[in-house]
């Protein structure tokens, strides 16, 4: 046996063993749990015993599945690889043709020649235990071969059997599902043209009843930021798999000879409990060479203060007001372009409106760099207003498939970036307003879905191109303006995953800033982002999402586990609720070390009137816990609750936070003495009582440790 046949690749707890011994593409004998390091004879007995098991009715040898899987090897589910070459070569069998590996980086070159086709796999393990993987399939014929899907799937044992997967809508956004794993194939497939408020974040196979600290599970992202597919399957041979790629439009996967078409990366993350599934994406994000090195700083975005009413001395009222309770930066939202009095009008006329600023918008941008905050301009660079003098001017720069436009949604279409002179245009005027003006962060929006999303000038779909257009734009930028920051805001939350997050610095979590849909909103996101990724605002008093009236401190205590920001008039808030704000923002400072390095825990619970959450930090000297009461408890108290994620062995102090504000309702507490010392294992088995609270309230709680040591 070759050294390179079976390969077996390790990192933070986790292996996996790749069988590249061919003739065929490479399968995954194992990816779980570190097997330690395992000898050559090891490694052959986990290859004889992959593949299914003959009941007399099947093939004739035992075929483990591919990362690319195959008809023509016998698979029956899914494809990895459907097209054709005008209906020939349906069915391709590839061919290992080299292997390399560097560290925990293996490259695959295969190859089927008959139906002219070359096929790449890069496959990792990251640093922090993510799989993930991508491929590049190259036409080599002399005539036009059409890719339909390109999907990488990866294996998940029998014991895998239950499926837990997230969705939503505008204003709420990732609400999870449960569902039994069970024969045949769990698809979510998304044609919005974007990530979607309704994909799922992620796609997690697990062992019964598997929850935040336990349970074994497998889980899969599809990193794309357009059209796409995760799905689950479990085939009659005892299979099972998870997987993902991008859901082409009819005719965009066409490749002309030496043509090469290039999957999203599939990120799959093994972990015991969903916690630690979530740990491997937030260590990986923070990583990254892009991921944001300084502080985050607090915001003051204009939108639900202000909305369309954007008077100079009103907003620089707003900014006094900031600065004076501790923001440090100043986002000015829509309405600023020409035309832009309503949602009607203006989107594609990127200028400063002459009307509403004579002066352009250094006014304002003086005023706010005056107060020490930088300043944040919101933009919608995808879209375009029927009403605008770039739609008059250029129709076919319109997302449109055939002589028809789609119907429109929020009053707009989509802006064909896929068009060199459409995406030259918005290049330039973005690049032009960036130069002009110190502008420290762009609030990114993309406000619909596209329907009928096609180029005008082909008469091709045009999803593809647009969402490899928007990649290249947010690049540019960057590397024109370095330093600059940029949100990726989609109505909300609707555009949210790795590949969007390749080039931005956050996403805003959702459009609703009500603290109890926040709350959910938040837990599922943090599934795949760490707090410092996620944009967390306190808005109004009265939330204009859902008209519910919630307390400062319910508001706060909520915004406080993310990237923290105001979404809300406080210049004319009274001085008790922007003394008790500027105390929040305080607050935060002190905690956004700990809360944008820490871990992020979850406790497990039954009925869900209360949610525990916290951040510990990475040595588990510190913890900071959010005891949220949801609704009205069924029991009149809601008793214990547990504190996970803290190191067993040593012994912590309790504390409630001094938190700004009057307190809600009762201050009872575990212990008279106003703290509680335990080990992290007393803590995370048994917890402490709480006091009774007021539904829609919340309690800080602060755990430090005092020693190394268990309590004797």
């Amino acid at each position: 046996m070759s050294n390179i046949e079976i390969l077996q690749l390790r990192a933070a707890a986790v292996s996996l063993v790749l069988d590249c011994s061919g003739p065929g593409l490479p399968s995954v004998l194992h990816w779980g749990a570190d097997l330690g390091e395992l000898t050559e004879s090891a490694l052959l007995e986990l290859r004889r015993g992959a593949g299914a098991v003959q009941d007399g009715n099947g093939l004739d040898e035992n075929r483990p599945i591919a990362i690319v899987p195959e008809y023509s090897a016998g698979w029956f589910g899914i494809p990895g690889l459907s097209g054709h070459r005008d209906g020939h070569d349906f069915s391709a069998s590839f061919r290992l043709t080299g292997v390399a590996q560097t560290g925990n980086t293996v490259r695959v070159d295969a190859a089927d020649t008959a139906a002219g086709l070359d096929l790449k796999l890069t496959i990792e393990l990251t640093d922090s235990g993510l799989l993930r993987a991508k491929a590049d399939l190259t036409n080599t014929a002399a005539t036009t071969y059409t890719v339909d899907g390109l999907l990488l799937a990866l294996p998940v044992p029998t014991e895998a059997t239950e499926l837990l997967d997230l969705t939503g809508r505008h204003i709420g956004e990732r609400h999870p599902q449960r569902h039994a794993f069970t024969q045949g194939a769990h698809i979510r497939d998304n044609r919005r043209g974007r990530t979607g408020a309704d994909a799922t974040l992620l796609l997690f196979a697990g062992t019964p009843g598997f929850g935040f600290r336990d349970g074994e599970i497998w889980a899969v992202h599809t990193a794309w930021s357009g059209n796409h597919r995760s799905y689950a399957e479990r085939g009659m041979s005892g299979y099972a798999v998870i997987g993902g790629g991008e859901l082409l439009l009819p005719g965009e996967g066409r490749l002309q000879p030496q043509g090469t078409y290039s999957t999203p990366w599939i990120y799959g993350s093994y972990g015991v409990g969903l916690d630690q599934v979530s740990h491997r994406f937030h260590d990986y994000l923070r990583a990254r060479a892009n991921h944001p090195k300084t502080e985050r700083p607090v915001v003051l975005n204009t939108w639900e203060a202000v909305y369309f009413d954007l008077d100079l001395d009103k907003l620089k009222a707003l900014a006094d007001a900031a600065a004076e309770v501790g923001a440090e930066r100043f986002v000015l939202d829509d309405g600023w372009f020409r035309g832009r009095r309503d949602d009607h009008a203006g989107l594609g006329d990127w200028y400063v409106d002459e009307g509403i600023w004579p002066k352009g918008l250094h006014p304002l941008v003086d005023h706010v760099k005056g107060l020490g905050l930088q300043f944040g301009l919101w933009v919608e660079p995808e879209m375009v207003n029927p009403d605008s003098d770039l739609a008059r001017e250029h129709p076919d720069w319109i997302l449109a498939a055939g002589d028809r436009l789609p119907p429109t949604a929020r009053h707009q279409q989509g802006l064909n970036l896929g068009i060199p002179a459409a995406y030259d245009y918005i290049l330039e005027r973005l690049d032009s307003i960036l130069s002009e003006y110190d502008i420290a962060y762009l609030k990114w929006d993309h406000n619909r879905d596209f329907v009928d999303g096609g180029n005008q000038l082909t008469g091709t779909a045009g999803i593809h191109e647009q969402t490899l257009a928007v990649y290249r734009l947010i690049d540019e930028l960057k590397r024109r303006h370095p330093g600059l920051e940029i949100e990726s805001c989609s109505s909300g939350g609707a555009r949210v995953d790795l590949g969007i997050l390749e080039r931005t610095d956050r996403i805003w979590g959702s459009d609703s800033n009500d603290a109890l849909e926040r709350q959910t909103i938040q837990r599922y996101t943090q599934l795949l982002l760490p707090p410092e990724l996620i944009g967390c605002h306190v808005g109004p008093p009265r939330a204009h999402t859902t008209g519910r009236t919630q307390t400062l401190s319910f508001r706060a205590t909520t915004a406080l586990f993310g990237h923290f920001g105001i979404e809300w008039d406080i210049a004319s808030a009274s001085p008790e609720e922007r003394a008790e704000l500027k105390g929040w923002v305080a607050l935060h400072k002190e905690l956004r070390p700990l809360l944008h390095t820490g871990r992020v825990v979850r406790a497990d619970r039954g009925p869900e009137d209360v949610l525990v959450h916290g951040v510990v930090a990475q040595d588990g000297g510190r913890g900071v816990f959010s005891v949220v009461q949801v609704k009205q408890s069924v029991t009149s108290a809601v008793g214990r609750v547990r504190l996970p994620g803290l190191d067993p062995q040593r012994t912590y102090r309790v504390n409630k936070v001094a938190t700004p504000g009057p307190e809600s309702r009762s201050t009872a507490w575990s212990a008279d003495r106003g703290s509680v010392e335990l080990n992290g294992a007393a803590l995370a088995s048994v917890g402490v009582l709480m006091p009774v609270q007021w539904p829609e309230s919340a309690i800080l709680l602060e755990v430090t440790a005092l020693s190394s040591n268990a309590m004797g």
